[in-house]
């Protein structure tokens, strides 16, 4: 059974957008405005065939719970843990984008990525939630 799963790390400023199907290919990621998170997510909805929404447990994951579920009627959407998400997520920008140059020389837990990693934090919540799945099998 193929799926397509969207990731999402809420925020107030911005939000983390992740698209990636049963087999853990990586889709589509994106850091995006808040603003416009809910367009965002319609137009992969639509693109991508979305069969489910995985988002974090964090402080402002209540309301953005209710707003998806406002806006998308057909389309679960549920919880996973987030805690240490985006320390994880700022190791997995360094495998995903080694560093050049002098930034070789320089320690990882020193470096601090160029941009940020919210994205990043929306691929590791969908492995949580399909780890998850798995594990309950």
């Amino acid at each position: 059974m193929n799926q397509n799963i969207l990731g999402l790390d809420p925020g107030r400023d911005k939000c983390g957008v992740a698209v990636i199907n049963s087999k853990q290919q990586l889709l589509y990621h994106q850091v995006i405005d808040s603003t416009k998170a809910i367009a965002t997510i319609k137009q992969l909805a639509h693109k991508y065939t979305i069969d489910l929404i995985v988002m974090g447990d964090g402080t402002t994951s209540k309301a953005w719970q209710q707003e998806l579920e406002s806006n998308f009627l057909n389309l679960p959407v549920t919880t996973v843990n987030e805690i240490n998400s985006t320390l994880e997520a700022r190791d997995r920008y360094w495998i995903m984008y080694p560093p050049q140059g002098l930034q070789r020389l320089i320690p990882q837990g020193l470096r601090t990525p160029p941009r940020p990693v919210d994205d990043l934090v929306a691929i590791i919540l969908i492995e949580r939630y399909l780890e998850s799945v798995i594990t309950n099998y």
